[in-house]
């Protein structure tokens, strides 16, 4: 259990996805919003707000009723009475720290509550993206004003996905709303979009909303990954607001101090942006100062809406005949008891097997009621990384295809220099498959009207998710409208259009709305995984220089593979691999495999050496970036005493380096106390949420680096639950702390990925210090 259902029975805390209503009846029964009465916030809700306790949110209520109730036992709790309270508790984002902290502040004063969140915009005639702008019926949606137009550029030089456009409108009330193709999954870019439309319009973030991720209103975007938000869609919000800031300028004629509203009202313009000038880092106002998160009030009080929130009138509950193991297929089914059964819809479809039902339980029994059978293939099994999935992945390698095709780059001669080193080392690194785990499970909600479909679903791809449901569906994608409410998390776990598609089949079938939402079960057994991985590294060295560098990574992927120190003789070899299991992006990918591999052989060469682990790398590095970063972690975490790691790297234009001191116990198992993490990703445009970002993607590291592995029989996933499958929780995590190095002379680098990939590395790097053993496999425990 995740804790997110909790609620107060008689002031008590209970997991209500566990308990019976009958249970319940005649008894008090708190929610979240029930704790804040309209106009108000409970402290700890209060308390929640101002820290910034929280990313994605969708934990939030329950840790909120959880420490409220603690609070009304023990008023001033210590820490570690708080730990145990909540580690029932999980947050996916590793908000762990800042709900820590808001819980220890929580006895000040109730705050005003904020207004409810505006409704979604109508829909217009066709979708403003595939519309000739001209076509573009902005003003049957938006109210009067001005709308500044900013479309997307085909992919410049180096570059493989379009530049995203954005649009902008200010209205006669004054109010600002930018429409971008990214979305909100946690990781903080709503807040970030909105201080930089706001530092250049000069006018408060308050006063600026964005709607994201809306396919019939949003241009078109590749797709929320890659630690892409703010190298993308950063500048192209800078430039729309610029343009606005321009035209407004001109609208005012000389007038001063005019407000926006005053001078848009009556007005229906429309403008395109012609690359303004926008506000440099070094002189901004707004943006790159202290703010709290958007959206703060709804997410502490319960009032946030996800995708699985999303209700439509007289909707069903979809549930869908899901494989038994990775490889299956469907031989037979009998939907005769399910024909049978009053209110039930079945739909049986090119091996596509689903009900739809009034409510979700109703629905779970009717498919309990088909009769299946299955076609099986044999398949390797691994609990963790096993010697026969190693040697699997190692056997059955493939050209590969698209991100995981494979290359091969080589400079020098790696041959002739180890003949030649007075060093010379071998050594094989391995990482398991890792379930993504959301707490939000994937959801989405479908409801056909006279021959168009609108889908509200948790992705990060809406516009291939439109492109999916118009061929599945045949129909034009001008007929299929995606809507994409902030997510609870996805972590690269939410690409695919597959829920979409499940819940418009089952709605089309039905004549009525339906609701698709996975178990957490679906989510360990129908989903994809980080890829395993099996990483070869070679390497020498002459006169304490590294000569010599090989690296053939099999199933990981490129990403991360690159060395950046200066090593002459190198070759970089990816081999993709046949997996027995699903596999797909998660964060970082690729990188933090790579990172593992490449930072633990960098210490041993240092061992082999008899040099210092840091200073070996400074002798090595070249960029002055990633020296900033190591640098600071090492004087951080107070190196080089005690039983301390480090590791360091690049990735997605940041840079990083995490310095860890563990414990080991007389029975093996690895604590972090303390872990600090050194981060360049360029400009800073919000301080806070990018150091949240950096806190949650290390603890998240942790979980990976520690115990978290999927387990595996014949296909067949044996650790479906967060019962089985182990994630990172309060008792897991000590200090932790994020440094922020701020380059406002280098634009805005993505903050989501980058800082996970040394976590890894800087663990296993502080085991061999305090134990002497090296363990190249992650989970390292």
């Amino acid at each position: 259990m995740c804790g997110a259902c909790t609620v107060l029975v008689d002031s008590r805390p209970v997991r209500s996805c566990v308990t019976p209503a009958a249970e319940v009846d005649g008894r008090a029964v708190v929610t979240a919003e029930g704790l804040s009465p309209p106009g108000t916030l409970h402290p700890v809700a209060g308390a929640f707000a101002e820290a910034g306790a929280f990313q994605c949110g969708y934990c939030t209520p329950g840790m909120v009723v959880e420490a409220a109730a603690l609070l009304e036992r023990m008023p001033q709790p210590d820490p570690a009475a708080i730990r145990e309270a909540l580690n029932g508790h999980i947050c996916r984002c590793g908000s762990y720290p800042r709900i820590l902290e808001a819980v220890q502040r929580a006895g000040q004063a109730a705050t005003p509550a904020a207004a409810p969140p505006a409704p979604y915009l109508p829909r217009p005639a066709s979708p403003w993206d595939l519309a000739a702008g001209e076509e573009r019926e902005w003003f049957s949606v938006l109210p009067e004003g001005l709308v500044v137009v900013l479309d997307p550029r085909p992919p410049g030089p180096g570059q493989w996905a379009p530049s995203p456009g954005a649009w902008l409108h200010v209205g006669g009330d004054g109010h600002v709303t930018a429409f971008i193709g990214k979305v909100e999954v946690g990781q903080g870019t709503r807040t970030a979009l909105t201080l930089l439309a706001a530092e250049e319009l000069a006018v408060a973030p308050s006063s600026v909303s964005l709607v994201m991720g809306d396919t019939d209103l949003c241009p078109y975007d590749e797709g929320t990954f890659g630690s892409l938000s703010m190298p993308q869609a950063g500048p192209a919000i800078q430039a729309v607001a610029a343009a606005a800031r321009e035209e407004l300028r001109t609208l005012a004629a000389g007038r001063e101090e005019a407000p926006y509203g005053d001078l848009v009202r009556g007005l229906r313009l429309v403008v395109h942006a012609r690359q303004p000038r926008v506000t440099p880092p070094d002189s901004w106002r707004v943006a790159g100062r202290a703010a709290g998160p958007v959206g703060a009030v709804d997410v502490v009080t319960g009032a946030k809406r996800f995708a699985t929130d999303v209700h439509l009138p007289g909707m069903l509950h979809g549930a869908v005949l899901r494989a038994p193991a990775a490889g299956a297929t469907l031989a037979s089914v009998d939907l005769a008891a399910v024909d049978a059964m009053n209110g039930v819809v079945a739909v049986h479809e090119d091996g596509f097997v689903a009900v739809a039902a009034p409510d979700r339980l109703a629905a779970r029994r009717a498919l309990d009621g088909l009769r299946a059978s299955w076609d099986r293939q044999p398949s390797v099994s691994g609990r963790g990384v096993s010697e026969s999935l190693t040697e699997y992945l190692r056997t059955h390698l493939s050209a590969g295809e698209g991100w995981d095709r494979g290359f091969t780059h080589e400079d020098g001669d790696v041959d002739a220099a180890r003949a030649t080193a007075d060093v010379t080392l071998a050594a094989t690194y391995s990482t398991a498959y890792l379930a993504h785990v959301p707490m939000e499970t994937r959801a989405a909600l479908a409801a056909w009207e006279g021959g168009r479909l609108t889908v509200w679903v948790g992705t990060q791809r809406p516009f291939a998710v439109r492109e999916a449901l118009a061929e599945a569906m045949g129909v034009p994608q001008t007929a299929v409208r995606v809507i994409v409410p902030d997510t609870g998390t996805g972590f690269g776990g939410k690409h695919r259009p597959d829920v979409a598609l499940e819940a418009a089949r089952l709605a089309r079938a039905a004549g009525r709305p339906v609701k698709v939402r996975w178990s957490s079960r679906e989510e360990f057994t129908s989903s994809y995984f980080r890829p395993a991985a099996v990483i070869d590294i070679r390497t020498a060295a002459a006169g304490g220089a590294l000569t010599a560098w090989e690296v053939t990574t099999i199933n990981a992927g490129s990403p991360g593979i690159g060395c950046p120190y200066a090593i002459p003789n190198q070759r970089l070899v990816s081999q993709p691999a046949q997996s027995p299991l699903a596999q797909g992006s998660y964060r970082a990918l690729a990188a933090t495999a790579n990172h593992f591999a490449r930072e633990s052989h960098i210490d041993e060469l240092a061992h082999r050496l008899g040099a210092d682990p840091v200073e070996l790398r400074l002798r090595h590095l070249p960029d002055p970036r990633l020296t900033a970063v190591l640098s600071a972690a090492a004087e951080a975490i107070g190196w080089p005493d005690g039983p301390v790691g480090i590791a360091c790297g690049v990735e997605k234009g940041a840079y990083v380096a995490t310095a860890v001191q563990i414990a080991v116990t007389g029975e093996g198992a690895i604590t972090v106390p303390r872990l600090v993490t050194a981060f360049d990703a360029g400009a800073v445009v919000s301080p806070e949420n990018l150091a949240r970002q950096v806190e949650g993607a290390a603890i998240m590291g942790l979980g990976g680096a520690l115990f978290e592995a999927v387990t595996f029989e014949d296909g067949e996933i044996c650790n479906p639950s967060l019962r089985q499958y182990r994630v990172p929780r309060f008792s897991d995590v000590g200090d932790v702390e994020a440094i922020l190095i701020d380059r406002r002379d280098v634009p805005p680098a993505g903050g989501g990925e980058t800082p996970i990939l040394a976590v890894a590395p800087a663990i296993a790097n502080a085991l061999f210090r305090a134990t002497g053993r090296r363990v190249r496999t992650m989970p390292l425990a």
